[in-house]
């Protein structure tokens, strides 16, 4: 019997290495074109590879990586494991890229992440892995790395035209990311910059905790330093006119600790200008109302923070479709303004001066201003029409 056993260990350790050896000579040979082959089915666009390597045990090394419009990476490390793939599964230990540079655009002729409606993947065209009960394949990372790496985000939605907002010297480093049906905790630690313009100070992002894809928990604290207001202007302009406004720059830092909890996501988020620079007013000239409508809304924040112009928020959205807008912002800035106005007895005069369109500046009359207190963007209550008779009444 014990012989018998030996004979089955030793045939089964024959056919395992015979197996290994077809596999790696099949990727030695045979893997550059495979990649590219598969890797075209799966973006619909031209797939290069400068060079193709395998190593024992059955680790890939592929430099020069390019997906036409999409990505490019100077080199990418895989290691997968064999004992996960002889289960079924896909399984990676190592991944890593080197120097990755990836462009997502949004909104170009209806384009999604650089997807057109003639490239977007047909289902009956995309390959899925399956196993024999007709299921997705398992796949799973114990480790991801990133170093140096770029992404390129064209917004082709914002009323100006576009915005390009670019992230690079990014490392990343996430552990045990698994798509598994069981329960499994993911690390994850990222950072970047940002460079907003040329010889200015660039923006720092930092994003940091752990995330529970099978169960939808989260808690991750994400930070964004020296955020270039004006850069971003496009998202706000129809808020805002920076030039009747008479911001020349303005500096911000952002804060979140978000906390999810069966795919429901709490994030409570805090914003800070930091630093805010005002156009100078040439000699003669008078401050234009935008102007005195925004100094006289810093001061306020200024009065209700202790000298600083902070917004305390919190965004309710789901993990699996996470939402995030500038109204979110907008409805801080109008809470704010209204909680100075109960606790510190904002007066009448005062609330005259700041009308709906507050920011932009092209409210004029009292007209306007219950036009724009009618239609929710700034509501007042019954202290405004007071208010407002009294405006009259002075008048005449």
């Amino acid at each position: 019997m014990q012989s018998f056993l030996k004979i089955l260990l030793i045939i089964a350790i024959i056919a395992f290495l015979l197996l290994y050896a077809t596999l790696y000579l099949f990727l030695s040979v045979e893997g550059r074109q495979l990649t590219e082959k598969q890797l075209n089915i799966l973006t619909k666009r031209e797939t290069k590879i400068g060079s193709f390597s395998v190593r024992p045990p059955l680790d890939i090394k592929i430099d020069q990586l390019e997906i036409k419009d999409l990505l490019k990476v100077d080199s990418l490390y895989v290691s997968p494991s064999l004992f996960w793939l002889i289960t079924g599964n896909i399984v990676f230990r190592e991944i890593e890229f080197v120097r990755p540079q990836l462009i997502l655009e949004r909104g170009l002729n209806n384009k999604v992440a650089s997807v057109s409606a003639s490239e977007a993947p047909v289902k009956k065209n995309i390959v899925v892995l399956c196993s024999k009960n007709n299921k997705p394949i398992s796949l799973g990372f114990r480790r991801i790395k990133v170093e140096n790496g770029i992404i390129n985000f064209i917004d082709h939605t914002v009323d100006s035209g576009s915005i390009k907002i670019k992230i690079d010297k990014i490392r990343a480093n996430l552990v045990n990311l698994y798509k598994f049906p069981a329960s499994f905790v993911t690390n994850l630690d990222i950072n970047g910059s940002i460079p907003w313009q040329e010889g200015q100070e660039e923006g720092k992002i930092e994003a940091e905790g752990w995330i529970n894809l099978f169960k939808k928990d989260m808690q991750v604290t994400l930070k964004i330093r020296d955020i270039d207001g004006v850069y971003l202007y496009p998202y706000y302009s129809v808020y805002v006119d920076l030039d009747k406004a008479g911001i020349e720059k303005a500096k911000l830092n952002f804060t979140s600790d978000i906390q999810g909890l069966n795919n429901k996501v709490t994030a409570e988020c805090h914003l800070e200008l930091a630093d805010i620079v005002r156009k100078l007013v040439n000699p003669g000239e008078s401050q234009g109302k935008a102007a005195k409508i925004t100094d006289e809304v810093l001061d306020i924040f200024k009065a209700t923070d202790q000298g600083k112009i902070v917004l305390d928020f919190t965004i309710h959205t789901k993990m699996d479709n996470p939402a995030f807008g500038l109204g979110n912002i907008k409805d801080a800035v109008e809470n704010k303004l209204n909680q100075s106005r109960k606790n510190n007895g904002l007066s009448a005069e005062k609330v005259i001066a700041l009308p709906g369109k507050l920011l932009a500046g092209v409210v004029d009359g009292a007209a306007d201003l219950s036009k724009a207190v009618i239609s929710g963007t700034f509501a007042v209550g019954n202290e405004l029409k007071e208010a407002l008779k009294a405006s009259f009444r002075r008048e005449k």
